[in-house]
């Protein structure tokens, strides 16, 4: 995210000795994207971040997909009975070369630390509560809240009630919308959300322990179990542009016109492969003859997914709170039979939900599969 933080102590100059005591310094970690070409952040450790005690196991994640009929289909993850820990437990149900959808129902506070090293992730929190402890600071998660998690963080979740997530893990960087920032990173006057929205990690007071830490790394192979030989919350000072954020999809103020608007006035993150829009409580269109409904598309570029997080939508019917459609592209979608007429003349909707536009064709796994509304393409009849 594109502004700059400054949180407990750092030194005056970058690079430089940073005393601790007579006889003793801080230790600098420079964490960076590409290279040393994109956003950074300097953070300050107590001791070298690089004191790993012993390599554990490679568990290897392997999610394969399911050949079936291309087809509009309604998977019902409210139904999903699985619970358990954000990492181990979460269900895949869609999937491409660019990201990972999957749906979490989480009642335990996480017993290790996690750090992403080759996604970056979206939590979004549609119940429940809790904090997530981070390298960088703690966060406090609600509902309504997307957490976005870059990768190379280190972090934990405590369990405050028990959380139902929407996760997406990501190839690349997740960011807001290049039209909605000027040439400085800053978000303009029209962006539907600006930086006082957004929560930044609040940094405590490092953990000066020692011991054996594990944390248990993500790669494209699997889940690598490290040991540290310190407490990896261990800094006492950072600054820069890279860090995790918070974002609640009820700040985001919804842009509104006279005739319908197209769903790219409700883009809130980008990616290379992918976007996320928030459709939120808004005013219908004011036109005297306006149509609130979405009209038909055909989506011959991208998947469109959309999970329902709250309210009663006017294009749908059969569509339970945390069901997600899922739409592939090369065919037509739309209101089903009776509700593109129904909408006329309605003023407004109080709803919540979350689209993810793909620029790649998706898989399905069995999980998605076997939770799925069977006679969901069949709804336009």
């Amino acid at each position: 995210m594109p502004f700059y933080q400054s949180k407990g102590l750092i030194p005056p100059k970058r690079h430089t000795v940073f005393k601790r005591s007579n006889n003793s310094i801080y230790y600098e970690e420079l964490i960076s994207r590409k290279g040393f070409s994109s956003m950074y952040s300097n953070v300050y450790h107590l001791r070298m971040p690089t004191r790993l005690n012993k390599l554990g196991k490679l568990y290897p994640i392997a999610i394969n997909d399911i050949t079936e009929k291309h087809q509009a289909r309604h998977i019902q993850t409210q139904v999903i009975r699985n619970e358990g820990d954000i990492i181990y437990d979460r269900i895949p149900l869609l999937f491409n070369d660019d990201l990972i959808i999957y749906k979490a129902h989480v009642n335990k506070s996480m017993d290790s630390f996690y750090r992403n090293a080759h996604f970056d992730e979206i939590f979004y929190i549609q119940e429940g509560k809790g904090i997530i402890s981070s390298n960088f600071g703690d966060l406090a998660v609600n509902k309504g809240d997307y957490v976005i998690m870059p990768r190379g963080v280190i972090w934990n979740l405590l369990v405050e009630s028990n959380l139902r997530i929407l996760i997406i893990e990501s190839k690349t960087a997740i960011e807001t919308p290049n039209r909605y920032r000027n040439e400085f990173g800053q978000l303009l006057e029209h962006s539907p959300f600006c930086e006082r929205d957004i929560k930044t990690p609040v940094l405590n007071k490092p953990k000066d322990k020692e011991g054996v830490y594990q944390v248990n790394v993500r790669t494209v192979k699997g889940l690598q179990e490290m040991y540290y030989a310190h407490h990896p919350f261990d800094i006492v000072g950072w600054d820069g542009y890279y860090f995790p954020w918070v974002f609640n999809i009820n700040d985001f103020e919804p842009i509104t016109g006279s005739i319908h608007q197209p769903p790219p006035v409700h883009q809130t993150f980008q990616a290379e492969g992918f976007v996320v829009c928030s459709f939120v409580s808004r005013m219908f269109d004011y036109h005297e003859k306006s149509i609130p409904a979405p009209y038909p598309h055909s989506n011959v570029d991208s998947d469109e997914v959309i999970f329902y997080s709250k309210g009663n939508f006017m294009s749908r019917k059969g569509i339970s709170l945390e069901s997600i459609t899922h739409h592939p592209m090369g065919l037509p979608h739309g209101p089903q039979p009776g509700k593109y007429e129904e909408s006329i003349g309605k003023k407004w909707t109080d709803e919540l939900a979350v689209m993810v536009d793909t620029f790649k064709p998706l898989n399905l796994t069995e999980n998605a599969i076997n939770i799925e509304d069977k006679k969901y393409y069949l709804s336009w009849l």
